[in-house]
């Protein structure tokens, strides 16, 4: 019997290129994956455990893997320094204004209502390009204000809870509510009075009217003070730019000394951002909420153990946390971390 010939069909040369190209790549992954840099690691989805994400983060995770962009926007002056924040800071967009220099890269149009005008300069400026979440703060690292036992903005900062501000849009970043809560200023009764060189309440009401045209000036006002919070992009986007850019005008344009128009909108940053007139969570759940400090003794709604004392002066000493406050030496309140 003659031997049976095998014909090489076109079906039977497909079946052979594949097969070479399906070993040619395995060749090259293999060649790609022993040079990879030491300690790098190959991210395999079976090696999580079905309970490490949720369906919607791993759908976060599939579907847009790109880093959220975080910004501070800072209302600066020649004699602060907010290098602290590049150092500890290093994947945080940096704007630092420069609120007395005309030439300085980042500048406002004109030197008036305290940090009010960098904060809304930004907004306008850059509306179209926000980035995910901005926190809007003072410049130098310790001021008395912070929300701190050291009066210090580095640990406050590393333990704010960026996700607690993409669930809420805005976030006060300070808890405790010595100053500004429950009720700092009263509109309407206070109408008119000047009880005191930095005390907006006189002021508010007219001030009010035309900030927000149309609503109705409430009874009471009351927020954390001073003036650092954070924001979303979404929440900022609701509303349009020409919402800040009045705002702007206002400021530009009023005859009231910068430390009320500044004050003024220090008070009215939460309403901006869509909170009730007085927004004075406890200091308990906010301490857990937005620095993610849970297990705090709180005696009162508005303070918890070791965390704020208001200081004697709005000016910390020279050689502050080392040196106190009589020029004595000092420890540490709290950690740096």
């Amino acid at each position: 019997m003659p031997p049976i010939r095998r014909r090489c069909t076109p079906k039977f040369a497909v079946i052979v290129l594949l097969l070479w190209l399906f070993l040619a790549l395995l060749f090259q992954l293999k060649d790609e994956l022993r040079n990879l840099p030491p300690g790098a690691e190959v991210f395999v989805e079976n090696d999580l455990d079905g309970s490490d994400f949720t369906s919607d983060q791993r759908k976060l995770i599939t579907q847009n893997p790109t880093k959220r962009r975080t910004a501070v926007v800072v209302a600066s002056q020649r004699t602060e320094d907010p290098s602290w924040l590049f150092t500890n800071f290093p994947d945080w967009e940096k704007n630092i204004y420069a609120v007395d220099n005309q030439s300085a890269p980042l500048t406002v149009p004109q030197n008036k209502g305290r940090e009010s005008m960098v904060y809304l300069t930004y907004i306008i400026d850059n509306y179209n390009n926000l980035p995910d979440n901005v926190l809007f703060i003072h410049p130098n690292r310790y001021q008395w204000h912070n929300d701190d036992p050291d009066y210090d903005g580095l640990p406050m900062l590393r333990h704010f809870q960026l996700p607690y501000l993409e669930k809420e849009g805005y976030v006060n970043i300070r808890c405790a509510w010595s100053l500004g809560c429950p009720a700092e200023i009263k509109p309407l009764e206070e109408e008119g009075e000047h009880r005191a060189q930095v005390h907006a309440g006189g002021d508010y009401k007219q001030a009010f009217e035309v900030l927000f045209p149309g609503i109705e000036v409430p009874k009471f006002v009351g927020v954390s003070c001073c003036a650092q919070f954070a924001a979303t992009r979404d929440k900022i986007r609701e509303r349009p730019r020409k919402d800040y850019e009045s705002y702007r005008e206002w400021l530009l344009n009023t005859t009231l000394a910068d430390s009320i128009s500044g004050r003024i909108l220090e008070y009215s940053w939460h309403m901006i951002f869509g909170k009730e007139s007085v927004h004075c969570p406890s200091a308990e759940e906010c301490y857990c909420k937005v620095f993610g400090l849970c297990n705090l003794e709180c005696k009162e709604r508005g303070s918890c153990t070791g965390r704020y004392i208001l200081p004697p002066f709005s000016t910390l000493p020279e050689g502050w946390p080392v040196i106190g406050w009589q020029g004595e030496p000092r420890n540490r309140t709290a950690p740096e971390t």
